[in-house]
Formats: structure tokens, C-alpha cells, sequence
């Protein structure tokens, strides 16, 4: 056997001594030629026998240790092979099973595949079998449900309604023909009505008018209670709205309804109108001078709170129905009333109806009583119209308030009416330009009437006093003034200039100046033809000095002097002037008495001289006429009337001046001239007793 090994034999083997460091071969395996032969080789020098022999034995020993390396390989190389080629049939058995189990396996996997796939379908086809058989039964199953209705269990209800209405959606894409389609979609529709029943009944039962209590404490919510304390209403239980929500919502997405909105807006409409009237109602009743009754909440509160200021009204002229001043006033509080209602009502509305309807829902839902609120607003326009044409422009100062409550309102109203239809927003606009117009023209017909009322005897004060349509006129004006915006935006409403398009306060307060003093203006001018009716020019200046006076005062002690002001700076002065005039007009009627005891008239005589017949007859008229004609005036005078207390000491004391003075001297000059045998006859009045006669001028207790 050859020498040469593999490598993995040459490694398992142990190297030869001349690989561990020995002497190497000179030839390898192969060579053919021994491994002694190279030692018995001549060489050039002899070596001894000991040492060749010696040589020998070593030689001897390698070679016997290398056939024993030789020998082991072998013997490895043998087991090595063997092993191989157990390895080898090993692995080619292993193979061939492998090859087998491949072959019975992938066939086996393959229709386990299948049946798990045909399983899938089984299960599939099953599950869809069970699917639609329950289609089947969904009439079956709701049908005692839908006929007993929803009321008490509402989500076990819609529910069964989502079944029903999914088999009606099954029947009609798979099985049109089917008897089951049309049982399935009568009871969709017998639960579609019966849940459109529950919804009326539930917004029946549960839609209560509000409370006038709660109304007026809501109207009085904004200044009377804190913001924290903000009021609201409870429109509807909360049980009771979740349920109307959940109804409205399935009807409009599953049931394809809409004619829940009608239901919805004609039961609030009713209700939105019963709680206005109620009001209305309830004002009546309790409305007196102590005001209308709140609930405890705002009644405690009021206790530490400043009270809202009441809605002004006017002091109508004396002699007019009370009532109509409360029905102004309720009709006042009913405006308030609606805004804040109807702003309750659209809150409910937007968790109810859908969105996109909310807007038209809410118009239909507040017309009736937006229409009743506006009729009667024209009607209390009609009201006025009628009042005027009869001249009796008292009943104009009831469309003030009115006209200023629904201005301050119309922001809250626009809001409230935001988005609704052009003719429901119109609405208020149109009744307050109405109002504007007939306040206008009632406003320029009082001016007219004032300059031109008639003359009448029977009705002019006997007494000189202020004339009714003095003081008439003047309450009027002065009633203006809690309304000065809402009157100037009347006249301003009436002008075409470009200054009023330009409308501002200052030009709407220049137009009402404007106004006030042309019917004082005319005032003066009826007075003055009023004056003439007195045959005594001292009654006619005494009643115009009264009436002058009046104006004037009145006009001081209230905030129509600065209005007046605006456009005539000097009225106040004027009217001191022409008072001034008519007293001076009345003093002139005592010169008749004056005019006797006067010294221009006295005769002239020389002391110690007797006088002439002549001379004693003038002295003795001169008595006599003074005394006729002091007793005729005082007599006269005494019934005459001059109200300014300050104003009638002035006319008395300046007169008692003139008239003591003149008859003083006079008496001083002829009490002592024999003039007559009876002094007693003539000379009947002492000085002071002039002066205490003139004192009881213009006092009828006198």
C-alpha cells in the first residue's frame, strides 16, 4: 500500500520523529528506493565498525518505528473508509425515506388543505343560512314588541326596528317576490308610526305653558340676579327630551321622516302662545301700583340688589281709563316676554331637529305669536289713529313706550330672528316704522291743534287762571322728555333733507327742540287770541301773565328749558319779559282808581282860603270815585286768580305800593280842608285799610 495518506489520515496519525525535529528522509515515498540503502551508501571518509553499527541500530529503530506509524495508518485509513461507507448508505437511506415521506406527506397536506377549505365554506355557507333564516323570523320576533309600542322601553323599541328595517333592506335586494317583504316592511311601517305617535304623545303630556311667575323673573333675570345666577328654562324633562331626541333622530335617519317637524313646531307654537297670553293674563290680574308679583327668587334677591328700573309709561291726561295704561304695559312686558321665550324655544329646537331644518322650523314655530304680538301692536297704532282724528292726542304718549321698549329690543330680536324668512324678520321693523309714522303726524297735529283750538267763552277760566290747554300742552311736552330719542327719531323719520339720512342725536334732539318751541310758539299765539275773550283788558292780562307764568315754571323745574335751549337761547328771558308786560298791563287798571287821588288832577287852593262850591264838589268826587272805584275793583279782583304764591305777594305788594303811596298823599293833603260837613261821608278808608283791602286780591276764602 502506498505511503501517501490523505490529510484528514496524516492528521489523525502521529508524525514521524523526523517531522517532530529528526533527521528528514533524503527521498520520500515513491522513490523505489530503501530507506537503508541511502545509510550503507559509501562514502568518501570511513567510519568505524562501532559507530556503523550503532548507525545501524538507530536506523533499525526508525525504520521499525515508521512501518509501526505505517501499520496505524493503515488500520485508520481502513476504519476511515469504513466509516465512510457507513455514513455514505446511511445518508442514501435517509434520503430515500425522506423522498418516501415527501411523496406520502405533500398529497396528504394537500387534502387536509382542501377539507379545511371546504370547512371554511361549510361554516361560511352555515353561517350565511343562519343569517338569512333570521330574516325570517325578524317578523316573528319584533312583531309583539312594534304592537305594544315604545313607550317605557324606547332602545329595546328602535332596536327592533333596525331589524325589521335590515330585512326589509335583505327582502327587497334578494327576494323582492317574497310574501316575507311585505309583512316585514307593514310592521316598519306600523313602528314608524307608532314611535311618530309616541313623539306627539311625549311633546303632548310634557309641553306645559310657561309660568307668568317665571316669565317676569326671566325678564327680570338680566338686571335682578348675578350673572352666576342666570335663569333658564326647563322646557322639557330630561328623560322625557333624551327620549324625543333619540325618536327624532331615528326617525330622520332610518325612517326617511320629516313630518315630526310639523308635529314639533305646532305643539310649540301652541305652547309659545299660551305661556304669551298667560302673561298677558296674569298682568291683568295682579298688575297695581305695588307692581306685578315675582317668584321668592327674585323677590330675596331684590332685597340686596337695586330694583330694575320700571318700564316708563306715561301720565296720561286726568279723566282716562287706567286699564288701557296696564294693557300698554303688558303688552310691554309680553315683547320681553317673547324674545326670551322664543330664544328658549330654539335651544330645544337645535337638539331636536336636524340642522339644516332648524331655521324653517323655527319660523313656522314662533309665527302665530310673533303674528298675534304684531297684531296687537297695529291695533294699538289703529287705537292712536283713531284717538288723533277725534284730537285727542293723549292717546299718542302710549305709542312712546311701546316705540322705545320694541327699539331697545330689536337687537335681541334680530338675533333671535337670525336666519329666518325675510317676511318673519320684517315683521318688527314694520311695526315700528307704523308707529314712527303715527307718532309723526300726531306729534305735527298737536302743534297744529294747539295753534288753532278754538276760542271758546264757556271754556275760558273765569278767573283768569291757567287755560286747560296751557297745562295740557305742557304735560304733554314734559312727557316727551322721558322719550326724547324715541320722539326725535319719530320727526327725524318724517324729514327728506340730507341732514336726516345722516340721522345722529344731536340732529334728532335739534329737531325736538325745533318742535317744542313752535308749539310753545303757537301756544302763545292761542293764548293771546284765548286773552281777547275777556271784556276787562286786567282779567286778560292776569290770564295771560298766569298762563306765561305756568310756561315758564314749568319749563324751569324740568329738563325742557336746556331742550328749548338747543335752538332759542333766549326763551327763558323772553317769557320773564312777557310776563313783566302783563303785569304791567294789570297795574294800568288801577289807574281809574289812581287816577282820581292823583295829584295831576287835584284843584289848586290856597291854605286859610275858603273854596270855591266848585272846588269842594271836585274834592268830595275825588273821594267818591276813589272809594267806588277801590271797593268795584277789590270787589272784582278778590275772584280773580293768580296760583304762583311767589308771583301774587309781588303783584299785591308792588300794587299796594303804588295805590298807598298815591292815597296817602292824597289824604294827607285834604283830610284837614273843609271841604264837606260829613268827612266820614268820603273819606271811609284809612291808609292801611287800602292796604289790607289790596291784600286780599286774587283769594276768593278772603
Amino acid at each position: 500500500m502506498a505511503l501517501c495518506v490523505s490529510a484528514h489520515a496524516q492528521r489523525a496519525l502521529p508524525l514521524p520523529r523526523w517531522r517532530r525535529g529528526g533527521d528528514r528522509p533524503e527521498e520520500g515515498c515513491g522513490s523505489g528506493v530503501p530507506l537503508w540503502s541511502a545509510a550503507l551508501a559509501p562514502r568518501s571518509t570511513m567510519i568505524p565498525t562501532e559507530e556503523m553499527s550503532a548507525r545501524r541500530r538507530e536506523i533499525e529503530d526508525k525504520l521499525k518505528q515508521e512501518e509501526e506509524t505505517l501499520s496505524f495508518i493503515k488500520e485508520s485509513l481502513e476504519k476511515s473508509d469504513q466509516l465512510t461507507k457507513n455514513m455514505v448508505s446511511i445518508l442514501s437511506s435517509f434520503e430515500s425515506r425522506l423522498m418516501k415521506l415527501e411523496n406520502s406527506i405533500i398529497p396528504v397536506h394537500k387534502q387536509t388543505e382542501n377539507l379545511q377549505r371546504l370547512q371554511e365554506n361549510v361554516e361560511k355557507t352555515l353561517s350565511c343560512l343562519d343569517h338569512v333564516i333570521s330574516y325570517y323570523h325578524v317578523a316573528k320576533d319584533t312583531e309583539k314588541i312594534i304592537k305594544e309600542g315604545p313607550t317605557g322601553r324606547l332602545e329595546e323599541y328602535l332596536n327592533c326596528m333596525d331589524k325589521i328595517q335590515k330585512a326589509v333592506e335583505y327582502f327587497q335586494d334578494n327576494n323582492p317576490d317574497s310574501p316575507e317583504l311585505n309583512r316585514v316592511k307593514s310592521l316598519f311601517e306600523r313602528g314608524k308610526e307608532s314611535l311618530e305617535s309616541e313623539f306627539r304623545s311625549l311633546m303632548t303630556r310634557h309641553t306645559k305653558p310657561v309660568p307668568p311667575i317665571l316669565i317676569l323673573d326671566l325678564i327680570s333675570g338680566d338686571d335682578e340676579m348675578d350673572t352666576q345666577e342666570e335663569m333658564s328654562l326647563e322646557q322639557l324633562p330630561e328623560s322625557v327630551l333624551h327620549d324625543v331626541i333619540r325618536i327624532s333622530g331615528w326617525l330622520v335617519e332610518n325612517g326617511r321622516n320629516q313630518d315630526f317637524m310639523t308635529v314639533y313646531f305646532q305643539i310649540r307654537s301652541v305652547q309659545l302662545d299660551r305661556s304669551i297670553k298667560g302673561l298677558k293674563d296674569h298682568f291683568r290680574k295682579n298688575s297695581s301700583s305695588t307692581g306685578v308679583p315675582y317668584s321668592p327668587a327674585i323677590q330675596n334677591k331684590r332685597k340686596d340688589t337695586p330694583t330694575k328700573k320700571p318700564i316708563k309709561r306715561p301720565v296720561l291726561i286726568p279723566g282716562r281709563d287706567d286699564v288701557f295704561d296696564i294693557e300698554i304695559d303688558a303688552y310691554i312686558h309680553c315683547v320681553s316676554a317673547f324674545v326670551k321665550l322664543a330664544q328658549s324655544e330654539y335651544q330645544l329646537l337645535t337638539e331636536i331637529v336636524p340642522e339644516h331644518h332648524q331655521k324653517k322650523t323655527f319660523d313656522s314655530l314662533i309665527q302665530e305669536s310673533l303674528d298675534n304680538l304684531i297684531m296687537e301692536g297695529d291695533n294699538i297704532v289703529s287705537a292712536a289713529r283713531k284717538a288723533i282724528i277725534r284730537h285727542d292726542y293723549s292717546a299718542v304718549l302710549t305709542i312712546f313706550p311701546i316705540l322705545k321698549h320694541l327699539k331697545q329690543m330689536k337687537p335681541e330680536f334680530d338675533q333671535v330672528l337670525q336666519g329666518t324668512a325675510a317676511g318673519t324678520k320684517n315683521k318688527l321693523p314694520g311695526l315700528i316704522t307704523s308707529m314712527e309714522t303715527t307718532g309723526a303726524k300726531a306729534l305735527e297735529e298737536f302743534a297744529d291743534n294747539i295753534k288753532n283750538d278754538p276760542d271758546k267763552e264757556y271754556n275760558m277760566p273765569k278767573d283768569g287762571t291757567v287755560h286747560e290747554l296751557t297745562s295740557n300742552a305742557i304735560l304733554f311736552l314734559q312727557q316727551l322728555l322721558d322719550f326724547q330719542e324715541t320722539a326725535g327719531a319719530m320727526l327725524a323719520s318724517q324729514e327728506t333733507s340730507s341732514s336726516a339720512s345722516s340721522y345722529s342725536s344731536d340732529f334728532s334732539r335739534r329737531l325736538l327742540s325745533t318742535y317744542i318751541c313752535k308749539v310753545l310758539g303757537n301756544l302763545q299765539l292761542n293764548l293771546l287770541s284765548k286773552s281777547k275773550v275777556y271784556e276787562d283788558p286786567a282779567l286778560s292780562a292776569i290770564f295771560l301773565h298766569n298762563n306765561y307764568n305756568y310756561i315758564l315754571k314749568s319749563l324751569e323745574k324740568s329738563e325742557l328749558i336746556q331742550l328749548v335751549a338747543v335752538t332759542q337761547k333766549t326763551a327763558e328771558r323772553s317769557y320773564r319779559e312777557l310776563i313783566e308786560q302783563q303785569i304791567q298791563t294789570y297795574q294800568r287798571s288801577w289807574l281809574k282808581v289812581t287816577d282820581y287821588i292823583s295829584e295831576r288832577n287835584l284843584p289848586v287852593f290856597q291854605p286859610g282860603v275858603k273854596l270855591k262850591d266848585k272846588e269842594r264838589q271836585m274834592i268830595k268826587e275825588r273821594f267818591k270815585g276813589f272809594n267806588d272805584g277801590l271797593e268795584e275793583l277789590c270787589k272784582i279782583q278778590k275772584a280773580w286768580a293768580i296760583p304762583d304764591v311767589e308771583q301774587r305777594d309781588k303783584i299785591r305788594r308792588a300794587q299796594k305800593t303804588i295805590v298807598k303811596e298815591t292815597y296817602g298823599a292824597f289824604l294827607n293833603r285834604y283830610s284837614s280842608v273843609p271841604f264837606t260837613k260829613n268827612p266820614e261821608k268820603y273819606i271811609k278808608y284809612q291808609v292801611d285799610q287800602v292796604g289790607e283791602m289790596i291784600e286780599k286780591l286774587f283769594d276768593t276764602s278772603a
